[in-house]
C-alpha cells in the first residue's frame, strides 16, 4: 500500500478538490484506493456525498479500541471508499499527546488498511499540529499544492527544511501550483520564478476556474462527470506525474 498525504499549511488552497480527484482517478483505474477525510470540517466527505458515521471516535482511534477499517464506507463509484471526517478530529492532537510513541500513532492506525486497498490518500487539515507530524512520518509522498504567492514557497522551503531535519530521505515532496491565474502578472511571476529555484515543482499546473469550484456544487469528481474537460484532462495529466513518482508499493 501506498500512501499519499494531500496537506498545506494554509487552507483554501485546493487540497480536498486535488485529493477526491486524484483518489477517483486511480480508483477508476483499478486500484482499490481510501479516501481518509482528516479535516473535521469533512469536505472530502460531503463532496463524495457520504454520511458522517455516528460511532466514529478520535480517542477510540487513537487507542486502538476502534479500527480505521471499522469506518470505512463505500462510495457511488467501484473501487474508492472513504473513512468520513468526524467532529471528534478536531481533538486528534490532545489524544495522540496521551499516548507513547506520539508521532508513530498515525501510522499504526494505518496498518489495517493494508489489507483492503492499494492506495490510501489523506485529504489533510491545514495548519501545523501533532497530527501533521503524524502525516508526515506516515506518508510515502506529500502532495502540496502551492498558490502562486510568495508565502506559499516559503511555507514550502520551512517544509522542506523540516523533511531534511528530521532524516526523512525517503518522503518524495510533490508540490504543484494550483489555483492558478497567468492573467495577472504577479501569478505568471512568481510560477515561472519558483520553477527556476525550485525544480521539484510538478509541471502541471491547476488554473483558477469555476470548472473546478462547481465540483461542490454536483457532489462528484470532476473527470467522473466530465472526463472529457480541459479541467479533467489537467487532474488526469497532474495524477500520471504523482503516479510515476511515487515510490514502489
Amino acid at each position: 500500500m501506498r500512501i499519499v498525504a494531500v496537506t498545506n499549511i494554509k487552507g483554501g488552497v485546493g487540497k480536498t478538490t486535488t485529493a477526491v480527484n486524484l483518489s477517483w482517478l486511480a480508483a477508476s483505474a483499478g486500484c482499490p484506493t481510501v479516501l481518509w477525510d482528516l479535516d473535521p470540517q469533512g469536505a472530502a466527505t460531503w463532496t463524495l456525498q457520504v454520511a458522517a458515521r455516528d460511532d466514529a471516535s478520535g480517542r477510540r482511534l487513537v487507542s486502538g479500541k476502534d479500527t480505521v477499517t471499522d469506518l470505512l464506507v463505500p462510495t457511488a463509484w467501484a473501487q474508492l471508499y472513504v473513512v468520513p471526517a468526524d467532529l471528534s478530529y478536531r481533538n486528534f492532537d490532545v489524544h495522540i499527546s496521551e499516548r507513547k510513541h506520539r508521532t508513530g500513532r498515525l501510522l499504526r492506525m494505518i496498518r489495517p488498511l493494508r489489507e483492503v486497498c492499494e492506495l490510501l490518500v489523506m485529504d489533510c487539515p491545514p495548519g501545523i499540529s501533532l497530527l501533521s507530524e503524524n502525516v508526515l512520518h506516515a506518508a510515502d509522498a506529500l502532495v502540496v499544492p502551492l498558490l502562486p504567492s510568495p508565502l506559499s514557497l516559503r511555507m514550502l522551503e520551512q517544509l522542506q527544511a523540516f523533511v531534511k531535519e528530521q532524516g526523512w530521505s525517503d518522503l518524495c515532496l510533490l508540490p504543484f501550483f494550483s489555483m492558478v491565474d497567468r492573467r495577472k502578472s504577479l501569478h505568471a511571476e512568481i510560477v515561472d520564478a519558483a520553477r527556476r529555484s525550485h525544480p521539484a515543482i510538478l509541471e502541471t499546473e491547476v488554473p483558477y476556474w469555476s470548472e473546478i469550484e462547481r465540483m461542490t456544487v454536483r457532489r462528484a469528481p470532476l473527470p467522473s462527470y466530465s472526463p472529457r474537460s480541459p479541467a479533467a484532462q489537467l487532474y488526469e495529466a497532474l495524477w500520471r506525474e504523482i503516479e510515476t513518482r511515487l515510490p514502489p508499493a
